[in-house]
């Protein structure tokens, strides 16, 4: 008989193996901190949502609505589904659904995978994972500040030195018409020059004309109509207050009157976070206003702006960095040998994780020396020996496995209070205990 075939991921779509997880779990609670900070809370959201969500959302003629989207029919009920490519969308959706800013503004995050059809290539995969943040219900160029400053925060604890900031105002809906049409007609007027994609998007979406990738177009671009000459005072103050609020706290920043960013919905304040230490691959942050997304979606009128970090990237520029530490080792590796022993071990290895002790149990019917391998190799910096001397006296052979120090044999009842001892520095010895 033929040997079955082995199966491979999907292209695209990586694993998480237990050697870089450790480094994925102290970003994640770094984050999570970081988020607590300044009083966002989390939020989930299912990782497929309707197909037409998203169109409505983020635009018809967008790339990810073109091009990216994981999309499928329900062969049970005929629904077309789509995998998230961001998450912002399913949290207005969420938002409107369950009356979220029935009393009052909402600060929410999410974390985990959205999927996008791209080629694969450095720093950009079909599954990757994102912090996503949004500020929902908040006006004034105060919070869109706040985003920015929670940016340079986490870039500044993780030691992300090459990170820069550009902004930008897309002003309102009838300052981007006028533009759109200054847009349409001075293209038109160089169509010769335009490339197939800008004359695919000239009438549906010009202003994705700014954002073009192809070197031949840049001059001409550069010369296109601007926004900011089409802004009223009210998206001018806006702009000029988030401005003056970054200058205040002394955040260094280029406006780029060129950034639309790839999704419809955004007006008013855009922002992205660059480096240069990833290639061409280079923004690690962006986000902005969607102040009428939420009323698109069927909800009361209300403002509300985001953004959103890939964890690859982010996780990349952390190691590279040096300053994120992957999560250390357990605390304890229980070492057992002989069928008594290790029962004994199971009650052990329990009353230490009930002190909050991270414990593993060597669980391989292997000789003494060779579980002595593994506890080294966990990380471990204690390890709690189990034999036939032991289980006859209900006592444990306690030996550091970090630090030159000798091994020392106490009653079992003992153990929690001598591991927590040494792991915390404390200098109480087991004599001490016993008085």
């Amino acid at each position: 008989m033929s040997a079955q075939r082995a199966f491979n991921g999907v292209k695209g779509m990586n694993d998480l193996l237990p050697a870089d997880a450790g480094l994925w779990q102290a970003l994640e609670r770094h984050v999570a901190g970081w988020l607590d900070n300044y009083g966002y809370r989390p939020m989930r959201t299912p990782v497929l949502e309707a197909t037409g969500l998203f169109r409505r959302g983020i635009g018809e003629v967008t790339d990810i609505v073109e091009k990216e989207m994981f999309s499928f029919t329900d062969r049970l009920n005929g629904d077309e589904l789509t995998l998230r490519p961001e998450f912002t969308a399913g949290i207005v959706r969420a938002s409107v659904e369950h009356s979220l800013l029935y009393d009052g503004p909402k600060r929410v995050f999410s974390i985990g995978p959205v999927f996008r059809h791209e080629r694969p290539q450095r720093g950009r995969y079909r599954q990757f994972h994102q912090i996503d943040v949004e500020a929902l219900g908040y006006p004034g160029p105060d919070v869109d500040a706040e985003l920015i400053l929670m940016g340079r925060r986490l870039w500044r604890d993780l030691g992300l030195a090459d990170v820069r900031l550009e902004i930008n105002t897309l002003g309102e809906s009838a300052e981007r018409l006028a533009h759109r049409a200054a847009l349409i007609e001075y293209f038109e007027r160089h169509a010769d020059s335009l490339d197939e994609d800008a004359r695919r998007r000239l009438h549906s979406n010009p202003l994705r004309i700014l954002d073009t990738k192809n070197p031949a177009m840049r001059a001409l671009v550069e010369d296109a109509p601007r926004l900011a000459d089409h802004l009223g005072p009210a998206s001018r103050a806006h702009f000029d207050g988030l401005c003056g609020m970054l200058d205040d706290a002394g955040v260094a920043y280029r406006v780029n009157p060129r950034m639309v960013r790839g999704l419809d919905y955004y007006n008013l304040t855009v922002f992205e976070w660059i480096t240069d230490s990833l290639g061409s691959q280079g923004t690690i942050c962006g986000g902005g206003r969607y102040d009428g997304l939420i009323e698109l979606f069927g909800g009361k009128p209300a403002p509300a702006i985001g953004f959103a970090i890939g964890i690859e990237r982010l996780i990349e520029l952390a190691r590279a960095a040096g300053k994120l530490e992957a999560a250390n080792g357990c605390d304890v590796y229980v070492v057992h040998a002989g069928a008594a022993a290790s029962r004994c071990a199971l009650r052990v290895a329990e009353a230490l994780r009930e002190c909050g002790l991270e414990v593993v149990q060597d669980c391989v019917s292997t000789s003494f020396k060779a579980q002595m391998k593994r506890a080294d190799a966990s990380g471990a910096e204690l390890a709690v020996i189990l034999g036939d001397d032991e289980v006859a006296t209900a006592s444990a052979t306690l030996k550091p496995l970090r630090r030159d120090a000798p091994q020392e044999r106490l009653p079992q009842d003992q153990l929690p209070a001598r591991v927590i001892a040494l792991l915390t520095g404390d200098k109480v010895t087991v004599a001490d205990e016993s008085n």
